[in-house]
């Protein structure tokens, strides 16, 4: 219980700071709590629902949301989400926990090792 606590905390965290925290929950529900990968994946998707409200309602009020790039990439967002749920069917849980871990490690990897662009 107290793991469970723990890792949702520091999802939610993570997550309204625009690290990815729903990467941390799957981690934790695959490798801690056992879950199929594609469970954990959708019991991340409704732990973003209200994270992802409140952290929308912040970045309203503070101006940080770029109205017409928001819009382009829900689009685009909304064609990957018809394509990744095709393939969610099809594919085996270890296929899907190879593809997250590559994910991770190719994006971690990337900000480890390129230097960062200047603003």
């Amino acid at each position: 219980m107290i793991l469970d606590i723990i890792a949702g905390t520091v999802s939610g965290i993570l997550g309204a700071m625009g690290f990815g925290g729903g990467g941390i929950l799957i981690l934790y529900l695959t490798l801690y709590k056992d879950m199929p990968q594609a469970v954990s994946q959708g019991i991340n998707l409704i732990f973003f629902i209200p994270s992802a409200i409140l952290a929308i309602i912040f970045h309203i009020k503070n101006d940080l949301i770029d109205k017409k790039a928001a819009l382009t990439y829900i689009g685009y967002g909304l064609i990957g989400v018809a394509f990744g749920f095709f393939l969610l069917n099809r594919l085996e849980d270890r296929t899907l926990r190879i593809i997250f871990a590559v994910i991770l490690i190719l994006v971690g990897a990337k900000d480890l090792l390129l230097p960062k662009k200047k603003k």
